[in-house]
């Protein structure tokens, strides 16, 4: 008992772990609680803050910051609009022709495994071919109904869409032209003694810029690799499986692992078993090893190297309490973690050195 009450007196009384307690544990009720409500606002804190490094670059350089803002945003907005006007269509209308293609691969692939009980006997019986063929189509199924549903509140959706592209670059902006007086108001907010604080936010803020932003980069380069890999070799939806592929990256070791089956299945489907399917594979695996042992560390140089088990555990943790974006910050809240356990007990040692006669 005496080891817990020294623990406890050694490392939570301390006044500058109760006030990281209250504003992590403020931070997580608000996501938790109005996080679908502000949602447009932690999106526009979000781009705003992958645009910062870039405005700081160009403010470094000798431009003033209000002009780099402007230029920043101006090439932020070119790149939305490309992506509103030009890539969601047809992306759109891929995803349309997939959903359209898919009695047709239902049809071929029960073809193929009403064949597997001849070729081996000893492995499958007709009954349980035929108890598959039913499974899968029924999933296909209802799969297909789930993605067509999302059309029938359409307007909604319209509406909220149109909201978002409107609100989130108009918040992003204020919260990069204003940067500064918003860190001033908090400042000025905040306990003056804050220095396990201070500590954990500027580990955080090093290591989360980083990776935020390099994780935006890898998105883009292997989608846009892949990309130029499936439409040179004439994969069918090489700009939906790209885009899958591309976005894969956002969970590590799962997402390739998962885009896998779709990038297979569609090479399959299109060509059989035959050598455009094989070096269709063996691209897409060349992809993969290069993003892996090149890429990724080039980028994620600097970030702090967390073990597979403690990213597969906090994208299964941060994923299921946020969706997408708990997924997408999974890494960051876990080097959070990290840098709370690290800067905690060095604070108390730095405090416990004895002072010298």
């Amino acid at each position: 008992m005496n080891v817990v009450t020294q623990w406890y007196r050694r490392y939570v009384s301390d006044p500058q772990v109760v006030i990281l307690a209250v504003l992590l544990t403020s931070g997580f009720l608000v996501m938790l609680l109005l996080g679908k409500m502000l949602a447009p606002v932690l999106a526009g804190v979000v781009i705003a803050y992958l645009l910062d490094g870039v405005v700081e670059k160009f403010h470094r350089l000798g431009m003033p910051r209000l002009p780099a803002v402007v230029l920043v945003f101006l090439v932020f907005m070119t790149f939305v609009v490309f992506a509103v006007l030009w890539l969601a269509p047809r992306l759109s209308e891929q995803v349309t022709q997939l959903i359209r293609q898919l009695p047709d691969i239902i049809t071929h692939v029960q073809g193929v495994m009403q064949r597997l009980p001849e070729r081996y006997p000893n492995l499958f019986t007709a009954e349980q071919v035929g108890e598959l063929g039913v499974s899968i189509r029924a999933e296909i199924t209802e799969l297909s109904q789930r993605v067509l549903s999302l059309s029938v509140p359409a307007v909604t959706g319209l509406i909220t869409l149109l909201v978002y592209i409107i609100l989130v670059p108009v918040l992003s902006f204020f919260f990069m032209k204003d940067k500064y007086r918003i860190f001033a108001w908090f400042n000025q907010r905040l306990p003056q003694q804050r220095h396990l604080v201070d500590a954990v936010a500027s580990d955080v803020n090093m290591q989360v810029a980083n990776y935020v932003r390099g994780k935006v980069w890898e998105i883009f380069i292997v989608g846009a690799a892949a990309f130029a890999t499936f439409s040179l070799m004439g994969l069918d939806y090489a700009l939906l499986l790209s885009t899958m592929v591309g976005l894969s990256v956002i969970i590590p070791y799962i997402g390739a692992a998962v885009v896998t089956v779709p990038v297979a299945a569609i090479a399959w489907f299109q060509w059989g078993w035959s050598a455009d399917f094989g070096w269709v594979v063996f691209a897409y695996a060349v992809l993969q090893a290069l993003d892996g042992n090149l890429l990724a560390p080039l980028l994620f140089s600097e970030v702090v190297n967390l073990h597979p088990v403690a990213i597969i555990v906090a994208i299964l943790v941060f994923g299921g309490i946020w969706g997408f974006w708990g997924v997408f910050f999974a890494i960051p809240l876990a080097t959070l973690v990290q840098a709370v356990m690290t800067a905690w007990p060095r604070m108390h040692k730095g405090n416990e050195e004895p002072v010298a006669d």
